[in-house]
């Protein structure tokens, strides 16, 4: 059954033991394997972690196993060093190696785009993670300022290298109001660490991260928690939405509200026996 929302969207100790329940059962790592994160947890540097984790994040969209192999393929011309082997690599031979590349909506200029961008952000600020802080990303106040700030770099240098650079919805700005749900997603793999989490980022706070809300999602936070009005049931999520739901978890867990993302969508994306009893979707 459905917890049903507070009425003053208050502290709500169904919903506290729910919540503990789920991320102790689901959030482990047997449950990583059908999950992009996964694929990134191949590399053991931190260089390596980021710039994989971008590019697999980018490509989390659609069914689990083609997200998969999409990640595996881009990746694939990068070796077992990506971070070192993409610095040596000129624009010309970027756009040679993934000249093929294409997962749905994402073509060989899009991947191009945003390679060509990382190794730019690696050339002018050492990682990706220190181009964020550059931006601001280490305030709290100003995290959604500072992620449009290191969104329009990106994408900047992406049009440079790239005719076209990659397109916006592969990269989306929070200034334009989308729910960011695969920039949330990267951010969460590279700053929280758990068993599931790299934690690969050290200068930004967990307080600050922003739940990953898809379709799926969603629907649990507005079906399963009372996290969301059901009038929102017809339309696609919003950042607006994405805030409200961090603010919810935020009562449950302050320091880190992104918490319980992992466990909360393993019942919808790979679902085992016993999943049922947590009515998630």
């Amino acid at each position: 059954m459905p917890i049903h929302p507070d009425q003053d969207r208050g502290f709500n100790p169904e919903t506290a033991a729910f919540l503990e329940d789920i991320y102790k059962r689901c959030n482990v790592a047997a449950r990583l394997a059908a999950d992009p994160l996964a694929v990134v947890k191949r590399y053991g540097s931190v260089p390596d972690q980021e710039l994989a984790g971008l590019v697999c994040s980018i490509l989390a969209f659609g069914s689990v196993g083609l997200i998969m192999r999409a990640c595996e393929r881009a990746l694939e011309p990068l070796g077992n060093n990506p971070a070192q082997s993409l610095d040596g690599m000129s624009v010309r031979d970027i756009r040679a190696l993934w000249a093929d590349f294409q997962y749905r909506f994402c073509f060989p200029k899009d991947m191009a785009g945003i390679l060509c961008a990382a190794r730019r952000a690696r050339r002018e600020h050492g990682s990706l993670e220190v181009l964020f802080l550059a931006c601001g990303g280490s305030r709290p106040e100003g995290f959604l300022k500072a992620l449009s700030l290191f969104v329009g770099r990106l994408r900047e240098w992406s049009a440079e290298a790239s005719e076209g650079g990659i397109r916006p919805n592969l990269l989306p700005d929070p200034a334009e109001g989308s729910a960011c749900k695969r920039l949330f997603l990267y951010l969460r793999w590279m700053v929280r660490k758990d068993e599931i989490d790299l934690g690969a980022w050290s200068g930004l706070s967990t307080s600050s991260l922003i739940v990953p809300l898809d379709t799926h999602m969603a629907a649990t936070c507005r079906e399963r928690l009372g996290f969301l009005p059901s009038r929102s049931r017809k339309a696609m999520p919003a950042l607006r939405d994405a805030l409200e739901v961090t603010r919810r978890f935020a009562v449950y867990s302050p320091d880190d509200p992104v918490r319980y993302d992992f466990a909360l969508t393993r019942p919808g994306i790979d679902p085992r026996p016993g999943d049922e009893v947590f009515g998630c979707r």
